[in-house]
């Protein structure tokens, strides 16, 4: 069994299905070329737009921060969250009080920061939260009941 290389039109006459297939693929062709063509002549002539001028970076002034994290109470605290250097959160299950962590954050100057710790308060007795940035106190709470989960943000 071959392949039919000619199909036969009304008349009995051979005819190739070759040239058929070059016909359609010319047509596609053309098809395409109109079509890539056509929308881009109704623009007109492309215009250059005038190079722009190098521009040099500005340099960024940056300040640091000195910033204290406290809980001070009787009986420790448990799920101690806090935001530190670059906004990453640390994690510590149980501390004893006092606790504080210290570190120095910068950042470009003007830019709101944010600093937040949380805890739990396993009491019983008062839990008291502070955040000190450099050197003055920005967040102050106090939680007396025991369970609560409370927290310093500013």
């Amino acid at each position: 069994m071959g392949v039919p290389t000619a199909m036969r039109d009304r008349a009995g006459r051979a005819r190739s299905t070759g040239s058929f297939v070059v016909v359609l693929g010319v047509l596609a062709a053309a098809f395409a070329v109109t079509a890539y063509v056509v929308p881009r002549s109704g623009r007109g002539p492309v215009k250059e737009e005038p190079a722009a001028a190098p521009v040099a970076p500005v340099a960024v002034r940056t300040v640091s921060h000195s910033v204290v994290y406290e809980l001070l109470g009787a009986h420790g605290a448990r799920n101690v969250t806090y935001a530190a250097t670059g906004s990453a959160l640390t994690q510590h299950a149980e501390v004893a009080t006092p606790w504080s962590a210290r570190f120095t954050r910068v950042g470009p100057d003007g830019r709101t920061e944010f600093y937040s710790i949380a805890a739990r308060n396993p009491g019983p007795g008062a839990l008291r939260c502070r955040i000190v940035v450099d050197g003055a106190v920005v967040a102050e709470k106090t939680e007396t009941e025991p369970g609560r989960l409370f927290s310093c943000a500013v």
